[in-house]
């Protein structure tokens, strides 16, 4: 039976606004682009542009292989997860739109995956294409259209040619991406026809002496990787938040999922490659990564603010350990050296961080690496004060912080957008540089709670909803192919 991948997208400048959405099938094996859609669709919100994203790349597939076993691919976690029945659907726009998806093709044929929003460039923009076509008053055209080609520029920049010598890391991990994205073929002509439509990122301690908790082991199911763990079932209208400033989780951008520059757009499906030609199967499951990057992620101990609860960042007067914070720094540092798998220490800059790290390297003889994008958010005019201080000095500014991601607190600190996308820079690095590595970073609460929402592909809001004790532990695992597990979260079972 004949498999293909849906890459599909919407998005409304301004929620709701002006909106569109744009579709591809690929080819699973090759990347070659089989068809695309792309349309205007007016006034409406991101969710609904998605949605009829989704149905129009359905549709596309089931007119190339009726009998086709489906991948669709999405950087909206929420219609992943309504899509796949782990969420409720209760919003009414949206629960006829996911019908609709799900009688394209028989139950059982098609799997849904979410993927971070700079996996999903193409789809992005033909949505993008399509609302720019639609601000002129003009149809999309697919003979206008660049976005295969520009999916292809990307998918090809950002796959290296592998360097290096035999088994060395970086250069597996670079075979291993190449594989994974492969190269998109030509695009050829075709008939054009109308178109339908801070918390902490872990890995657990384990028993006995071994490794993190499957630090090794790659989950069987990549694309499902992201969504581990995940019960929920929110409501529609808790998203209100991710429609406005939904996050790709790769990038930390808190821009609009479909905020990217546009070019052409309209109404259309486009044909493109030999949509009868036959891809050997490639099955459902990955190919093995190897051992991930493990960070253990490790919040400094207490200094005299910290049970005061007063905002301590980096642009206040970096205060050292307390005597509390230095017998907390001890006793993970015993912990650290018990389980014995830590083999490198990289810190923020920051006294307090440098001062637990140091305690942890001296037990373990290790050196540390200081690494300035681990530093604590610049909290501004809030420095030094209580939450109920700013309240009532600042109230309008931490209404504003409270509500947008790109809000920065009073007196020019950082607002979380910045913060992501710097954590999230210094993420890539490190994972670049220790993979198959077990790496104890030595940070604070939102580096690590950002860590842990990126990982996840949670929200912004999430950053409120999540505890981390001082010297308390986390872990995540990265692999080779961009997924995340989260394996331990706020550990404190080494201070009791």
């Amino acid at each position: 039976m004949r498999e293909v991948v849906v890459e599909a997208d919407g998005g409304s400048r301004g929620n709701p606004g002006p909106a569109g959405y744009g579709a591809v099938v690929l080819d699973p094996a090759t990347g070659e682009t089989l068809a695309e859609a792309a349309e205007y669709i007016g006034v409406a919100t991101n969710n609904v542009a998605e949605y009829k994203g989704l149905v129009a790349g359905l549709k596309a597939a089931r007119e190339l292989f009726p009998d086709a076993l489906v991948h669709v691919r999405m950087d909206s976690k929420l219609v992943v997860e309504q899509m796949s029945g782990r969420w409720k659907i209760k919003h009414p726009d949206m629960k006829p739109l996911a019908a609709e998806a799900g009688r394209v093709f028989p139950p059982g044929r098609v799997r849904y995956e979410w993927i971070p929003r700079e996996r999903n460039k193409h789809a992005d923009r033909l949505a993008n294409e399509a609302m720019d076509a639609g601000r002129r008053g003009l149809q999309w055209e697919p003979s206008a259209s660049t976005a295969a080609l520009d999916a292809t520029a990307a998918r090809n920049a950002a796959t290296p040619p592998p360097s290096g010598p035999p088994g060395d890391a970086t250069a597996g991990a670079a075979r291993a991406r190449a594989a994974l994205t492969g190269t998109a073929g030509g695009t050829g002509t075709g008939t054009a026809t109308a178109g339908g439509a801070g918390t902490d990122p872990g890995g657990g301690l384990g028993t006995g002496t071994g490794a993190w908790p499957a630090a090794v082991s790659r989950p069987t199911a990549p694309d499902t990787a992201p969504d581990d763990g995940l019960s929920a079932e929110p409501d529609d209208g808790l998203f209100a938040a991710e429609e406005a400033v939904a996050a790709p989780v790769a990038s930390g951008d808190f821009e609009a999922e479909a905020g990217a520059t546009p070019t052409a757009g309209g109404t259309a499906l486009a044909r493109t490659g030999a949509a009868g030609a036959s891809a050997p199967r490639q099955g459902w499951s990955g190919p093995d990564m190897g051992a991930p990057a493990t960070f253990v992620l490790l919040r400094h101990g207490e200094t005299a603010l910290t049970p005061e609860k007063r905002f301590s960042g980096s642009g206040g007067s970096d205060p050292e350990l307390s005597a509390a914070g230095l017998r907390q720094a001890e006793a993970v540092a015993e912990a650290l050296a018990a389980r014995g798998t830590v083999q490198e220490i990289v810190s923020s800059p920051l006294a307090r961080c440098r001062q637990t790290a140091g305690a942890v390297a001296a037990r373990l003889g290790l050196d540390v690496r200081i690494e300035q994008g681990l530093r604590e958010t610049d909290f501004g005019a809030w420095e030094g004060l209580t939450f109920g201080e700013v309240r009532a000095r600042y109230p309008e500014d931490l209404d504003a912080w409270l509500a947008s991601p790109k809000a920065a607190p009073t007196g020019g600190g950082e607002s979380f957008a910045t913060v992501a996308r710097r954590v999230a820079a210094t993420r890539d690095r490190l994972t670049a540089a220790y993979a198959g590595r077990t790496v104890l970073l030595v940070t604070h609460v939102t580096p690590i709670k950002t860590l842990v929402r990126l990982a996840l592909g949670a929200p912004p809001e999430s950053l409120f909803r999540m505890e981390l004790s001082a010297a308390s532990i986390s872990a995540v695992a990265y692999y080779a192919d961009g997924n995340a597990s989260v394996r331990l979260l706020n550990d404190t079972s080494h201070l009791r």
